[in-house]
């Protein structure tokens, strides 16, 4: 005979609903199931991504290597192939640099539930951070590029074309001393150099320039770090590592991307004759703490209640909706703030 389940205990709590929508409740494990897919979907939208970049850098590559096999096994070839094949170099890395920047939109995404959903499943207090769901939800409905073109452009230069044009660089001098026969003095190299109607001393000069430009580049972007998707540390504890860790301290892990990429809050008052049914609604649906203040209407000389709530950018829509609810003559103001502490936003003893 099949045997029967056994009934669960019955202290057993029952699954806390995330949130409710038309009647639909959506459980604890099915959100973790749907953060799960949205993970395997921002990872494969950034290896597509990180792909289109290795074939950019495979283009360049490929490009060198046969300009430079043609340009130094035939005499005859003109050093200007080389300056086509640089100008050449310079697309790709520019095409790598935009490439770069989506490439940094899935993967900051990425990195935000690795280290503030998953990682945080590891240490006490067991839970999400309060802010990352925030921080996500705002990336997903207005997404933005994380980072500049200055600094996508810098951080390929320094990875990989850096060593590209130093090889062409040095090619370039070597074409125009060696072939078709050794210059015999500084001004027979410099003539050499000459494209066409333009003379070797414009030429040259442009091309030292130019190079010094790439690398002056290189160098004023090495501080830009806002990138998220290279293999760096997400976790300020540098001034931890040699303390034990305990449960205080992992209390108040927050990520690093926050103090780089921080979501706007925001301040809204609310001038309404229905206060207790407009705070109620808010309380219900939104979760957060109202605040009323008596004010005077100057223009009608009525007292009314003023509702304070600071609430987050992604929050606005639902906050309106709730106010609409209960009273459609409320009148509304939301307002950008600088900084909120305290419950449901950044925690006070942290700052």
């Amino acid at each position: 005979m099949p045997r029967k389940k056994s009934p669960p205990p019955a202290d057993t709590p029952p699954e806390e609903t995330v949130w409710t929508y038309r009647g639909y409740h959506l459980k604890t494990s099915e959100f973790v199931t749907a953060m799960v897919h949205l993970f395997r979907a921002e990872i494969q939208r950034a290896n597509v991504w990180r792909q289109r970049l290795d074939t950019t850098t495979n283009w360049a590559v490929v490009a060198t290597g046969a300009t430079l096999s043609i340009s130094f096994s035939q005499p005859n070839v003109h050093h200007g192939v080389i300056i086509l094949n640089t100008l050449l170099v310079t697309w790709f890395l520019f095409m790598e640099a935009r490439r770069y920047r989506y490439y940094e939109l899935w993967s900051y995404r990425v990195r935000l539930m690795e280290t503030d959903f998953y990682a945080a499943m590891l240490v006490p207090p067991f839970q999400p951070s309060p802010e990352w769901a925030e921080s996500l939800a705002e990336n997903l409905l207005a997404p933005s590029f994380p980072i500049s073109m200055w600094e996508a452009f810098g951080r390929r230069l320094r990875r990989n074309y850096l060593w590209i044009y130093l090889i062409l660089f040095a090619s370039w001098m070597g074409k125009g001393y060696l072939f078709p026969q050794p210059a015999v003095g500084l001004q027979e190299f410099i003539a050499r150099g000459a494209v066409g109607p333009i003379p070797g001393p414009i030429i040259l000069s442009i091309g030292i320039g130019f190079h010094l430009f790439l690398l002056l580049v290189a160098i004023a972007t090495v501080t830009m770090t806002r990138a998220t998707g290279e293999i760096l540390p997400r976790f300020g504890m540098e001034n931890e590592r040699e303390r034990p860790p305990d449960s205080e301290k992992l209390r108040g892990l927050r990520g690093w991307l926050y103090p780089r990429h921080r979501r706007r809050q925001v301040m809204a008052l609310i001038v309404t004759d229905k206060t207790e049914a407009v705070s109620r609604r808010i309380l219900a649906e939104l979760k957060r703490g109202v605040t009323a203040m008596q004010g005077k209407g100057m223009y009608t000389g009525k007292d009314r209640s003023i509702l304070l709530c600071a609430l987050t950018v992604t929050e606005i829509h639902n906050l309106k909706a709730a106010v609409a609810k209960e009273d459609k003559q409320a009148f509304v103001i939301v307002s950008p703030a600088q900084e909120v502490l305290g419950r449901g936003f950044n925690p006070l003893e942290d700052q």
